[in-house]
């Protein structure tokens, strides 16, 4: 209990006013208060969880969610933070709405949001589109608040885009801080952030860049490793490059996935395609472009072929720190001999590290709720401390 009263202070003394009825889009939008303030407030939320305290803050509304890409972990995670909060979702399927007829993004996000309080979008799959679409739903949503139609303004979390992917990389810095003892601890902890090779292509550059754009803001040396070819947006690159300077740490890129293991502390292989090419396909689809999408895949899966020694396997993972650097994916991995012939991780790295694993994925159902609570409460210090105080049970 002191651990929750101790945290509820140290959320107080955090600048958490502009995330009050504001949209959680990219986490470098955010100020390290704002970044610290939803560390924070997952912790709590998962401290009175563990204690049977009810979080429920709700006693009706709606959440809202729409995914445009194929999800396990994010959609029942976003399910469980709305239900952990006291809200109902709603799932958006635009091939059963008149999306498909042609209505409006304005009327839709109208629309859907008349008692909801969170809208989440996963909109992954095209480049210079996702987050641009999200854009243009909060836009929507609030000036329908603002012309009184619409009595709350519903927030919107990015549950992944194009660009970043906050909920799985703000819940992957969690598990490293809960991990290491302290987010203090995190200062010079090397990170090799590495492309792996993948059966598949297409695959969103979002975890990558998302991963850079935020790991580098702890004083972290954070390392990108991939074959030439497989680059990430430039924009993000540039991001990463300030915030290491800001942080105190550094970043840096390789062409070797041996050379990134080396001595790391954290590695995190994960396949995704090359940034031209996803933008290559973009327009390809937004032609209906059906043979040009074809060759498109032909090229890029030949194309990954190439580059199939960059698997995380147990030779490398013993040039890490001590040969134990913690293994982190956001999952589903490509498991070599498990899920394909051949993937992004040996059967027995990926074996070891099954624990760490889903206590990595475990973080993102409060992450996301955290994204919540402080964009609908102005107060969210003083909001978990009557929760803590009133300690009504959660089961009686």
């Amino acid at each position: 209990m002191n651990d929750l009263n101790t945290l509820i202070k140290e959320l107080a003394a955090l600048e958490t006013g502009a995330m009050y009825q504001n949209d959680f889009l990219l986490t470098w939008e955010k100020t390290d208060d704002e970044i610290a303030a939803t560390f924070k407030v997952a912790q709590i939320l998962r401290g009175l969880r563990e204690k049977n305290i009810t979080t429920r803050l709700f006693d009706s509304g709606l959440a809202i969610s729409l995914f445009r890409d194929n999800s396990t972990r994010t959609r029942f995670s976003y399910a469980s933070a709305a239900n952990m909060l006291g809200l109902e979702v709603q799932d958006l399927d635009e091939g059963k709405s008149q999306i498909a007829h042609g209505e409006t993004v304005r009327e839709t996000a109208n629309m859907i949001s008349f008692m909801a309080d969170v809208i989440g979008i996963r909109d992954d799959m095209y480049i210079g589109k996702g987050n641009t679409y999200m854009r243009e739903v909060a836009k929507a949503v609030q000036e329908g608040f603002d012309d009184g139609v619409l009595e709350q303004r519903p927030t919107l979390v990015n549950l992944q885009c194009d660009i970043d992917h906050p909920t799985q990389t703000m819940a992957d810095t969690l598990h490293l801080i809960e991990h290491f003892g302290g987010v203090e601890n995190l200062k010079g902890k090397k990170v090799a952030m590495t492309w792996a090779y993948s059966p598949s292509y297409g695959k969103p550059l979002s975890v990558p860049q998302g991963v850079i754009g935020l790991m580098t803001r702890f004083g972290m040396d954070v390392t990108l490793a991939h074959p030439e070819g497989y680059e990430v947006m430039a924009d993000v690159e540039q991001v990463a490059m300030a915030n290491a300077g800001k942080g105190g740490g550094s970043y840096r890129k390789t062409n070797s996935m041996a050379e990134a293991f080396e001595n790391a502390d954290i590695v995190y292989p994960k396949s995704w395609a090359p940034f031209a090419a996803m933008e290559k396909r973009t327009e390809l689809y937004g032609n209906r472009d059906e043979d040009g999408i074809k060759a498109l895949e032909k090229e890029l899966l030949t194309q990954n072929a190439k580059q199939k020694d960059w698997e995380c396997t147990e030779d490398l993972m013993s040039k890490t720190k001590d040969g134990k650097a913690l293994y982190m994916h956001c999952l589903p991995a490509d498991i070599t001999d498990v899920s394909c012939k051949e993937g992004e991780v040996a059967a027995s790295v990926f074996d070891r590290y099954r624990v760490p694993l889903y206590k990595e994925a475990s973080f993102k159902p409060y992450i996301i709720a955290a994204m919540m609570l402080t964009s609908k409460f102005a107060d969210p210090a003083k909001t978990l401390d009557d929760l803590l105080s009133a300690g009504t049970k959660r089961i009686r």
